[in-house]
């Protein structure tokens, strides 16, 4: 019997279901969980062995090495895209073909620390950059071309404290299904 809810393994493959208003304790709460992400990691990642990161997290998925590389990629094009954000109009960002990054050899033969090392300094400044921010700098914009819509800073916001948690949940439940 696992111990996670309907809506926790919903979570573990769904996606960001932003809010419909962007309040300040809102955004609060996910600065805050923005800013635990490294250490929660690093407690999961204590927990796999070298041959459990080369397994996938579920059938068809990426190994769970490339998933720890993805999350250091994917929160530095989250924090470019802020300072993008904060420091031009409404800027046009680069998308980027997360699979493709995935399956470079940085990501598939790459040593986990040093992704676990970036993702430790980078939400330290980004916390530094996100506490910083007046409450009306998280209504500024960027577009993103492959989907043709802007996002606003607190949208990014919650959907990368959710883009974190959505990923160490796949690793936890991998990690219970292998325990038994």
């Amino acid at each position: 019997m696992s111990k996670y809810t309907e809506e926790e393994i919903a979570k573990a493959d769904g996606t960001f279901q932003p809010p419909t208003e962007f309040t300040l304790e809102y955004l609060t709460e996910q600065i805050e969980r923005i800013e635990k992400f490294p250490g929660n990691l690093e407690r999961v990642m204590a927990q796999l062995t070298p041959e459990l990161l080369e397994q996938p997290y579920r059938t068809g998925g990426w190994q769970l090495k490339q998933v720890i590389h993805h999350i250091a990629d994917s929160h530095m094009q989250a924090f470019t895209r802020f300072k993008l954000t904060l420091t031009e109009g409404t800027p046009t960002i680069k998308p980027y073909s997360q699979n493709d990054w995935a399956n470079t050899a940085d990501s598939e033969q790459g040593d986990v620390e040093s992704s676990l090392a970036i993702i430790k300094g980078l939400h330290q400044r980004w916390i530094i950059l996100l506490r910083s921010m007046h409450i009306d700098d998280f209504n500024k914009c960027y577009m993103h071309p492959e989907y043709q819509r802007t996002y606003s800073l607190a949208h990014v916001t919650g959907m990368y404290a959710w883009h974190g948690n959505h990923h160490l949940l796949q690793i936890e439940m991998f990690l219970e299904n292998v325990k038994g």
